[in-house]
């Protein structure tokens, strides 16, 4: 690999990325941004000449998404001027979603951060990109909703489809269900929308049932793969790529817009999933595969969940940004001047190498049981197509 298709990969980021934060003791925390972008420019896989500064979105690309009053409501909140009834009425009332200063502005930098990279690719610039700030997929039409404000994602979806007649492909594996983005678009058969995920039965937002296939004209264009609590590596790979192969196969998109939460680690404190680092590292190559296969390597990659933001997210998402670079997994030690930087301010030992080293690491007794479960949810699936 050399410098040259480096170039052709863009990375957006700005310290002001690091802006959308509610508060000190949140668990969407996103240091981890920096953390994984400091990591990658000492590997010295990642050029400053790549990144591509974010911007603020306007009102008329978030309205693509987000109904008007509710983007009224997330202005008039940064000034501190929404009252309780409203703040019930907009999902900012409660302790996971709720006002923080430059509210706004720091949920429309991140949307224009990826609108920024999307222009680039269809204008030649780039092969394709990530975008790790991005991939708040929760919030919905008129509701901001699980730690998320302004849906980039489905806004992305709604530019390349409007504005450059793409069909879309979105491929979602964070360990939640991509509600927000299913529901904006579960009428419409301009993208496929792939989700894996928990099951929603023990894990927010409790939906993605693979029963829900989209209505109308959309219908049979929704795929959601539920799994149990507990999967580990072995089965979520296998059923992930038997399902997505087949979906790709089927709808043969343009373009494919992917979110990578890294929360379905074993050390996450916010779910029930079982894989690892190697899980995390192989995800990315495949979907990357799979936009070099049908859609001419056309990709954008967003970040999503991941909560434990030392010991998991920097190595998982360095390598979504690897994937698209076609660089191998790396291995060894981290390098030495981050490790030195960092160190002082992580409240647990940070991992030294890029490899798992598996600690705290419990085998699941159910694995069988959990493994059969799995497939016969996805044999369901790909009878589909």
């Amino acid at each position: 690999m050399g410098d040259q298709q480096t170039q052709r990969t863009g990375y957006v980021y700005a310290d002001t990325l690091l802006q959308y934060r509610f508060h000190n003791k949140h668990p969407f925390n996103q240091m981890r941004l920096k953390l994984t972008t400091e990591l990658l420019l000492s590997t010295g896989l990642l050029q400053p000449t790549q990144i591509i500064k974010p911007r603020i979105a306007t009102e008329d690309e978030i309205a693509t998404v987000h109904k008007y009053d509710y983007i009224q409501a997330i202005k008039r909140g940064e000034r501190n001027l929404l009252n309780p009834d409203e703040k019930s009425k907009y999902g900012l009332d409660d302790e996971d979603t709720h006002v923080f200063p430059r509210i706004h502005k720091s949920a429309a930098n991140i949307v224009g951060g990826g609108l920024n990279l999307i222009d680039a690719i269809m204008d030649g610039q780039f092969d394709n990109g990530c975008h790790l700030g991005g991939g708040l997929h929760h919030a919905l039409e008129g509701r901001a909703n699980g730690f998320c404000v302004y849906n980039d994602a489905a806004i992305y979806i709604h530019h390349l489809i409007h504005n450059y007649g793409q069909r879309v492909l979105y491929v979602d594996t964070d360990a939640h269900h991509g509600d927000g983005v299913q529901w904006r678009f579960y009428t419409s058969n301009d993208v496929m929308n792939y989700s894996i995920h928990e099951t929603g039965k023990f894990l927010f937002p409790g939906s993605g049932h693979y029963t829900e296939r989209g209505d109308d004209q959309g219908f049979g264009y929704t795929v959601n793969v539920p799994l149990e609590p507990y999967t580990e590596h072995e089965s979520f790979m296998t059923v992930f790529k038997d399902t997505l192969e087949a979906v790709a196969t089927t709808f043969n998109p343009d373009f494919v817009i992917s979110v990578n939460g890294s929360d379905i680690h074993y050390l996450d404190p916010l779910t029930h999933m079982h894989c690892d680092l190697n899980t995390l590292y192989e995800i990315p190559y495949f979907v990357n595969e799979i936009a070099k296969k049908y859609a001419n390597g056309k990709i954008v990659m967003l970040g999503g969940g991941g909560y434990n933001i030392w010991r998991v997210v920097p190595r998982a998402w360095s390598h979504v940004y690897l994937s698209l670079i076609d660089h191998p997994p790396l291995e060894g030690r981290l390098p030495e001047a981050w490790l030195s930087k960092w160190k002082h301010y992580s409240p647990v030992p940070i991992p030294e190498n890029w490899e798992e080293s598996f600690p705290d690491y419990t085998s699941i007794p159910r694995i069988a049981e959990i493994t059969q479960k799995n497939l016969s949810v996805a044999t369901k699936i790909k009878n589909w197509f």
